[in-house]
């Protein structure tokens, strides 16, 4: 089998997996994944809009961070970015909350869940959750030296 199964929100069984966009299964006949566009519902909607949401306010922080970097006088604080990365934080949580409160309505068509399992994608957005809110903090402290 292939990677795409570490692509992964939802498992079964590691032969059919969900993830934010599709749903895939692995065809043992031709050894190859048939993926097809999960069944869009509110709470699908917007787990996908935070979750890109994260990622622009995650890359803001980056850029304005090398911004500040170069301009930001002596004993300047990086507030802008941290910001941005605790949002981006706050944004990865509400995701993955919802995700976790609703994965029946998320995943209605698929599968019993009973038989599957959280994938390493979703298990990756918890984990960026504190790292995000921790760096938004130490950011927000962090002042620019010579």
């Amino acid at each position: 089998m292939s990677h795409l199964s570490l692509k992964s929100w939802w498992v079964w069984d590691g032969l059919e997996n969900s993830d934010l966009w599709y749903n895939c299964r692995y065809d043992n006949f031709t050894e190859t994944w048939l993926c097809a566009s999960s069944k869009e519902t509110e709470w699908l909607k917007a787990v996908q809009v935070l979750m890109v949401i994260s990622v622009v306010f995650s890359s803001v922080s980056f850029l304005v961070f090398l911004g500040q970097l170069f301009t930001m006088s002596k004993g300047g604080l990086f507030y802008f970015t941290g910001l941005c990365q605790v949002f981006a934080g706050l944004t990865a949580f509400s995701a993955a909350l919802i995700y976790t409160l609703h994965k029946k309505e998320i995943l209605q068509d698929s599968r019993e869940l009973t038989s599957g399992h959280f994938g390493y994608c979703f298990i990756l957005a918890w984990v960026c959750v504190p790292l995000l809110l921790c760096s938004g903090v130490i950011y927000i402290h962090l002042r620019k030296k010579e």
